[in-house]
């Protein structure tokens, strides 16, 4: 027993000279360290940053959206009348040219009733011709006193009632051509041929749809913007042409149109404002019901002070940089980010004559000293060189 309580007393008194020893030699070696450095206990050595120049260049406000290709006309054929049809012109998906003939319907019975009309044209326009020599006889008669005034004034009762029936007739014939017109079914403008829903033999009649034309060159596309780019949008569209991207889809060049619509109201609920765009479209780059990114620029900020987006900080403190002083210490410079496009933003708060540190600046405080890694990889190639 006594051994034991020896052994722990034994224990605990080299453990404090252990102690001891380290916390002399420990205070001892941390003064050396502050006579050879001239640094106290934890200084930090300057953070090493890469710095860059602020440009100055005009940038284009972009606003960027998915859209819809929209035609800017599709029309649905239908007859005008009840008949079969005789003959189909066009194949599916053929483009046809305004006024191109697409469907003949059965017309035997309409160009029937055509010759009729003319023909009581022609009755007519005789029986007139008829009258009116009478009538004129009549006046040479009465003017030698053959016969009374009486007959002269019912001839010409007769020869204005002939004129009558004549325009009438002539009405009617007019009105028999239209509707012999609407079995020759021709293509009300230039566009691309939907499916054919009928057949020669088909009975159709006005609810009966034929086929759909869909105009493709030029076409629209439609979407959305926010209610805050409403602004400028209208200002570019007063000043001229506001210029529109669109990127159909991978593999495909950007197609290239203009602003052509703004709704007159702007969506309560989503805060947007619907626009459309009218693209040249003579290689059918853009089909209708496609899907597509869309670029609009709505403002241009003339001589903007352009710096890479990875200079700026944002925190609690708000937004800045760090600008590098000619002694080499840190300053920090309040900035607000006006736009930002991908890798650089344009900003306000610089001058544009300041190098800002891009690289490194998450060690660096407000006037605390830096180290340009470009210098310090100078120094290490003369160090490199002295040795040879």
């Amino acid at each position: 027993m006594k051994s034991k309580n020896i052994a722990i007393i034994v224990g605990i008194v080299a453990a404090a000279g252990a102690a001891a020893w380290t916390m002399n030699h420990g205070s001892d070696s941390h003064a050396d360290g502050a006579a050879a450095g001239g640094k106290g206990k934890g200084a930090q050595p300057p953070a090493i940053v890469n710095v860059v120049a602020p440009q100055r260049q005009d940038v284009a406000v972009v606003q960027q959206a998915n859209g819809t290709v929209t035609p800017i006309r599709t029309v649905d054929l239908h007859p005008q009348t009840t008949a079969t049809i005789r003959q189909v012109h066009i194949k599916e998906g053929q483009f046809v040219k305004q006024g191109e003939l697409m469907f003949s319907l059965d017309d035997r019975e309409d160009r029937a009733n055509l010759d009729k009309a003319q023909a009581q044209v022609a009755r007519d326009r005789a029986s007139l011709a008829d009258l009116e020599r009478q009538f004129k006889r009549s006046q040479d008669l009465f003017a030698q006193h053959f016969i009374a005034q009486s007959a002269v004034d019912t001839l010409r009762a007769q020869v204005d009632q002939a004129r009558a029936t004549l325009q009438a007739d002539a009405a009617a014939a007019r009105a028999s051509s239209v509707t012999t017109s609407y079995t020759a079914i021709r293509a009300p403008m230039a566009g691309r041929v939907g499916g054919i829903n009928v057949y020669p033999g088909s009975l159709v009649q006005p609810a009966t749809s034929l086929t759909t034309i869909t105009q493709l060159d030029p076409i629209t596309v439609a979407f959305t913007l926010p209610e805050a780019s409403l602004p400028a949008l209208l200002a570019a569209q007063k000043r001229g042409k506001v210029d529109v991207e669109a990127l159909p889809g991978a593999g495909l060049a950007p197609v290239k149109g203009q602003l052509s619509f703004v709704d007159n109201t702007v969506d309560p609920t989503a805060g947007t404002i619907k626009v459309k765009a009218e693209f040249d479209n003579r290689d059918t780059t853009l089909w209708p019901g496609q899907y597509v990114n869309t670029k609009v620029v709505v403002q241009t900020l003339k001589d903007a002070v352009v710096i890479p987006e990875n200079a700026i900080i944002t925190n609690a403190q708000g937004t800045f940089v760090y600008a590098l002083e000619k002694d080499h210490s840190a300053r920090l410079v309040p900035v607000q980010r006006v736009y930002g496009a991908g890798l650089i933003a344009a900003v306000s708060g610089l001058a544009g004559s300041e190098q800002i540190i891009t690289e490194g600046k998450q060690n660096v405080r407000p006037g605390a000293k830096v180290r340009l890694a470009s210098e310090l990889g100078k120094a290490k190639s003369v160090h490199v060189a002295d040795k040879g």
